[in-house]
Parts: structure tokens; sequence; C-alpha cells
């Protein structure tokens, strides 16, 4: 959950900071960050059994923030910045921030017009969680489906999970984030798709957001360089039309201009000395939706 360029307060952790102001965390760090990240991408897990034509958005989200409170975590984006869910439900050619409950827009290949925020035959949709848990921020989010995929949807969320994948197999200490970016573009662009701008992923740690903006399209060699003990998300936004994205009246949801549809999967990760862990793996190995 984060536009381009913005970012929370700076984090109060033990460690250093580069020059970019990345905090730099201690060996001991990772495993709290694993024990939060593995509890979101749980709560993930468990949300494919209710994902069906005719269920809401509503109600997945009050699911959601029952299994947050049954472990006895807190939901990072329940008062952040006013934001009242547990998470994020984009639905089609919602690009990120959907709220849930709402109303979803209306795309180019719906029918009628929505009236509400039940999920119809087809839908695909991405799910966005992160939990708080002993002071550390899991956060992670993956694509779902509602009944039967169009072919060009399944396309689309693959091309997606193998950009997020891309990016992470860049991650290593000296490599930049602009390597991270350039390979994310590159294979999503060969696919005659596009990656959206307008929003990125983000260091993490004791705080939600902070340094760096990981930027999903740029040039090798550029931008801070990777250190071990670095945390952030990767979380490509990958549309199937041009890239530019309008943000709706209710000042979060985010939408694709051309009414393409979209799709985005999400890691938190962290720098290793010779390549990276990955925080939320799916513990149920269910983090594509067509897998199992």
């Amino acid at each position: 959950m984060k536009r381009l360029l913005g970012r929370d307060v700076n984090e109060q952790h033990r460690g250093r900071q580069t020059r970019d102001g990345i905090r730099i965390h201690e060996t001991e760090d990772f495993a709290g960050m694993h024990k939060a990240g593995e509890l979101a991408a749980r709560i993930l897990d468990a949300m494919a059994e209710h994902i069906h034509p005719g269920q809401t958005t509503g109600e997945l989200d009050r699911i959601i923030e029952e299994m947050v409170n049954d472990a006895g975590a807190k939901s990072a984006t329940i008062g952040y910045k006013g934001y009242r869910h547990a998470s994020c439900i984009s639905v089609n050619h919602v690009v990120c921030h959907g709220i849930p409950g709402s109303k979803l827009p209306k795309w180019k290949n719906d029918t009628h017009p929505r009236t509400d925020d039940t999920l119809k035959d087809g839908d695909i949709l991405n799910i966005d969680v992160t939990v708080i848990v002993d002071g550390w921020y899991g956060d992670t989010s993956r694509m779902y489906v509602a009944g039967t995929p169009k072919p060009y949807a399944v396309r689309l969320m693959q091309v997606t999970h193998d950009s997020l994948m891309k990016g992470i197999e860049a991650v290593r200490p000296g490599n930049t984030f602009g390597d991270i970016g350039h390979a994310i573009q590159t294979y999503v662009e060969e696919q005659k798709m596009s990656v959206v701008r307008d929003f990125c992923g983000h260091g993490l740690g004791r705080v939600f957001h902070a340094p760096p903006n990981v930027l999903h399209y740029g040039r090798p060699g550029t931008g801070p360089v990777l250190e071990e003990g670095m945390f952030f998300t990767i979380e490509p936004m990958v549309n199937l039309g041009r890239p530019e994205t309008k943000v709706l009246a209710d000042e979060w949801t985010a939408v694709t201009r051309d009414k393409s549809l979209s799709a985005q999967f999400e890691h938190s990760i962290g720098v290793t000395a010779d390549g990276a862990e990955i925080f939320t793996l799916s513990p149920a190995g269910r983090f594509h939706p067509t897998w199992g």
C-alpha cells in the first residue's frame, strides 16, 4: 500500500542506515520478519476457500480481520491514514487499494453496472494483507479467481507472478534497485503487457513504509546499491493495456485508465549474503491461484 515517493516517519530501530536512508537490519531481525510474514501468508492461504461467485469483498475483509485478531496480531491497515479495513481487495481493473465492501467499478467486459461488491464468475482479484506481529510488519498480496477465469486473465496473472520472481532473482548484494525494476519491466514488456509506474514497493520492518521506493521499472546499475540486511517489498502491478492509472473519488481505489485488466503479486523479502529470503512464502504452496 504505497504511492510512488510516499513514506512514513523514519524507523526507530537498531542498526545503521545507508546514505539513502535505507535501514540495514541485524541478522536476528530476520526471525521477526519471518514470523510476521508467515502469518500474513497463512491468512491468504486460508482465504482461497472463500473466493467464489456470489461472495462479497466486505465478507472477505471481515474474515481476514477475524483471523488477524484470532492470531493475537494487529492489522497494519486499520487506521492507516484513515483506512478502515484489514485488507485491500482489488477486482479486475482495480490496480490496487480497492476498498472492501465498496461498489465494484464497472469494467469494459461487464454487461451491466455493479450495484454492490459481489463477485461474479470470472472475476480476478488481488487481496493485500499486512499484519503486525511483535512489532514486525508482514506484507503480502496475491491473486485469486472467482469461478472460471478467462484465458487472457490466466496469462496476465502468470506474467505478473513470473515478473515478481524475476525481480527477486535480481536481489543480491552489489546489485541495484534499478536492476530489480529492469528485470521486471523487460520481462513484462516482452509479453506485450505494461508495468504500472504510479505505485511501488517499499522498505519495511518495524514500520509499514520506509525507504526505499522499489520501482518495478528502471535501468540496470541505477538506484541505491543492495546490501545484506535490507528489508523491502517487491509488488509489481501489471496491466493488459496501458500503464496509466487514476485514483477514484474515494481517494484510495486506483484503476487502469483504459479499463484494462490488472494483476499484482507481492512478497516481503530480506537481502542475504548471496541473494534474498522471502518472508511471505505460502505455507500451503498456494501463492499462485492455479496451483493445487
